[in-house]
């Protein structure tokens, strides 16, 4: 293994990651197969599904897809179970993916809080305490949990949305005060704005305004979380855990 690979090298890595078949949490996936791991992604469309794993196994990676509705406690459970049939325990999860229903905070109904929260939180906190405590016991895991700008400041209503988000960054922490001193390092990646099917409602004008925001004078790619996820998911960050990394081209400095 040359130096590059003993930093950033997965071989021998497990990795889990949801919404793992579009956006950001593909992307991240297939980075994640291409650097040596085995990929298991979990999401809800079959079609989007095999087309992931297609990718992958073109690149000469081995993965496999799960479906699962991350809204439902009992259907995340079982497809935690399913995923470690495949290849073995988790070493590194990703918990990426995610539902954005943002109506203006008058009209947020009490169905969109809770599925906003069941998908959004509560899913990467089961998924956590599944898989956490067993990375502990092994003595090393990575835990890689997708934020959002509106975790820290409001626009185009937040709602629950930035709330849910808010939520799984400070979860992130607290699971790095759980497990990091046996070798399990939880940190946040924030997206900027980034042009995805979670985001597809987002009209031209706004999108131009987002853009303008950031330093760099354009919105983000699912590709540009690639190299931040291999990061984090890499023997490089033993030192770094309960960490908020904005991969957003300037937009939280502007």
């Amino acid at each position: 293994m040359g130096y590059l690979g003993q930093l950033f090298g997965l071989d021998g890595k497990v990795a889990l990651v949801t919404g793992g078949s579009s956006g950001i949490g593909r992307a991240v996936a297939v980075a994640l197969g291409r650097a040596g791991a085995s990929v298991v992604v979990v999401a809800r469309g079959a079609d989007a599904l095999t087309a992931t794993v297609a990718e992958l196994e073109a690149h000469g990676c081995r993965a496999a897809a799960e479906r699962a509705d991350l809204a439902n406690r009992d259907e995340v459970r079982d497809v935690a179970e399913r995923a470690v049939g495949h290849f073995g325990e988790v070493d590194v999860l990703v918990n990426s993916a995610g539902v954005n229903p943002r109506p203006h905070l008058d009209d947020l109904t009490e169905a969109d809080w809770d599925l906003t929260m069941a998908v959004n939180l509560h899913a990467p906190f089961l998924l956590g305490q599944r898989f956490g405590p067993a990375m502990a016991g092994r003595g090393w895991g990575r835990i890689i949990n997708v934020g959002s700008q509106q975790a820290f400041r409001a626009f185009l209503n937040s709602g629950g949305y930035g709330v849910s988000k808010a939520g799984i960054t400070a979860l992130s922490r607290s699971q790095a005060e759980a497990w990091s001193a046996r070798g399990v390092c939880a940190n946040t990646l924030v997206p900027g704005f980034v042009r995805t099917p979670l985001t597809h409602h987002v009209a031209a004008d706004a999108l131009a305004a987002l853009a303008a925001r950031t330093t760099v004078g354009r919105n983000g790619l699912p590709e540009d979380f690639a190299g931040a996820a291999v990061f984090l998911a890499s023997a490089s960050s033993g030192y770094i855990t309960g960490q908020t990394l904005f991969v957003d081209g300037g937009l939280s400095t502007h």
